[in-house]
């Protein structure tokens, strides 16, 4: 009951405050990106067949050739497939939450006693369950901190009796790792392997046989399954079982590699100024990073956007007890992994707090033992601050909630997402016929803000987005469509406009 109260809660709550904060759209290039995997999914394929006129479709994090499909491993894709079936894709996102939530107390509970376990799942509803993006969007979050959580909720159990089933919640947690933030996730990953051969060659070791039975062959099984499906993906994505899209993607589009420390590969040729200016971007990001001050000031804004996702100012007062955590043999493990996943994503070229998920369940393990030490500081005061912490977040939460029922300037506009791009997706949707719409920006567009997005089935969806070419490409792809009405958005105007485009 303990492990599914957080999850029942995120289900309950979020549902309940649908007619406040709505139903999110997606607005950045990643959650387009996941949503196209999504749509694939759904419709029962790994991929999609290049389009014809394809250059007219080139968009952030997806590629065309040698087929068309979103760049990213393919898990969060799975995830708003599940929710796409159900209806709306943002479903899936609110599953995926709650089950993270329910997942942190089962990992609290093989570290930590049982009440304060349930204290770290109802801290990670009331900060990641109901207003935080990975909630209100379609980013691959929540199921990459599940994953974590599933991963170190097994490790103390294992050390303490093998059991099959939690070697199999160990695999689930490596695989969805695996496929869907590998990076971090093979940190997380190391870490842990270390951990148990530490403990396997220790004076504690398990029996060989037992250990051989419930742990390795199961893990190999699993992991040699997973290998196999993951292969023959990529093999049907990018032709190479040994090619990751986001490989293509790289090779394709940027120049600028993942890591600081790497060299800075010669500029590609772009069909659209938009793509240029982004990654020109992208090489001054990573030229900044190479300088000490541009480090240095780089990694304070990851820090404290980083904090602002996890912790708050509110939860970081704990934090205060970490000097007298520091000395406890328990939180050695966790503390050292929090700091390995630190230094590895200070040496990335890109960063947003989510990129720290798989570690979420051991910052609050951590959160959640510096709790417990207060509280035992004084009998009474100690577990009086707990409470009256607990509180002040469940007032914010309140306040947070009311500010955007009155539409309080104190929060960004309710429901997140692109809702011009939205409005026009819903106007397009009543006309009968397919509709092209064909997107021109102004000389000062920020290439953040896109719109050429398309779904799985491109040239038969309802609504097909294109970039405009010029009159003569623009009329060589309507003639490739044929009868389908076309028109024209100026999308940075204000507010975007939309009007009937004739063909020469």
């Amino acid at each position: 009951m303990s492990v599914l109260l957080p999850g029942l809660l995120v289900l309950g709550m979020r549902l309940a405050l649908i007619p406040v904060l709505g139903i999110p759209q997606p607005q950045w290039h990643d959650e387009f990106s996941y949503l196209l995997a999504a749509d694939t999914f759904a419709h029962g394929r790994l991929t999609n067949p290049t389009p014809p006129e394809w250059e007219h479709f080139e968009t952030f994090h997806v590629i065309l050739q040698p087929t068309y499909m979103s760049i990213y491993p393919p898990v969060q894709g799975i995830v708003l497939a599940v929710g796409q079936s159900l209806g709306e894709p943002w479903v899936g996102q609110l599953l995926i939450t709650a089950a993270m939530c329910s997942a942190m107390c089962w990992m609290l509970q093989g570290w930590l006693p049982p009440a304060w376990a349930l204290l770290g799942g109802i801290l990670a509803v009331l900060r990641l369950g109901i207003l935080s993006y990975w909630m209100n969007g379609f980013w691959s979050a929540s199921v990459v901190a599940l994953a974590g959580a599933l991963l170190t909720g097994a490790v103390p159990r294992l050390t303490r009796r093998i059991t099959i089933s939690d070697t199999l919640w160990m695999a689930l947690g490596i695989i969805r790792l695996a496929n869907s933030r590998p990076f971090e996730g093979m940190i997380l990953s190391v870490a842990v392997a270390v951990y148990l051969l530490l403990w396997i060659f220790g004076k504690n070791s398990p029996d060989f046989k037992t250990l051989l039975a419930r742990f390795i062959i199961p893990i190999v099984i699993v992991s040699a399954l997973t290998a196999v499906a993951t292969a023959y993906y990529y093999h049907r994505v990018t032709g190479s079982a040994l090619r990751m899209t986001y490989q293509v993607d790289q090779d394709t589009y940027a120049s600028v590699p993942f890591f600081i420390f790497q060299t800075l590969k010669p500029e590609h040729t772009y069909r659209h100024q938009v793509l240029r200016a982004f990654y020109e971007n992208d090489r001054r990001i990573f030229e900044d990073l190479r300088t000490v001050p541009g480090f240095v000031r780089q990694s304070v804004t990851r820090l404290g956007s980083w904090s602002n996702v996890y912790l708050g100012p509110l939860l970081t007062i704990p934090l205060l007890a970490l000097p007298w955590i520091v000395r406890d043999r328990r939180a050695r493990f966790p503390l050292i992994t929090l700091a390995l996943m630190a230094v590895a994503l200070s040496l990335v070229t890109w960063f947003l707090p989510h990129y720290f998920a798989p570690a979420t369940a051991l910052l609050y393990l951590i959160v959640i033992q510096c709790l417990r030490h207060i509280s035992f500081w004084s009998s009474r005061h100690g577990r009086n601050a707990v409470r009256f912490l607990i509180l002040i977040a469940c007032s914010m939460l309140c306040l947070r909630i009311a500010a955007i029922a009155a539409h309080a300037p104190l929060e960004p506009r309710w429901p997140r997402g692109n809702l011009a791009r939205a409005r026009l997706v819903s106007q397009l949707n009543q006309m009968p016929g397919q509709q092209v719409v064909i997107v021109r920006y102004g000389a000062s567009h920020d290439p953040v803000d896109e719109w050429v997005y398309n779904s799985a089935n491109l040239l038969q969806s309802k609504i097909v987005w294109a970039r405009d070419m010029g009159t003569a490409a623009n009329d060589e792809l309507l003639r490739s469509l044929g009868s389908a009405q076309a028109w024209i958005v100026q999308a940075d105007a204000s507010p975007p406009s939309m009007g009937m485009y004739r063909p020469k």
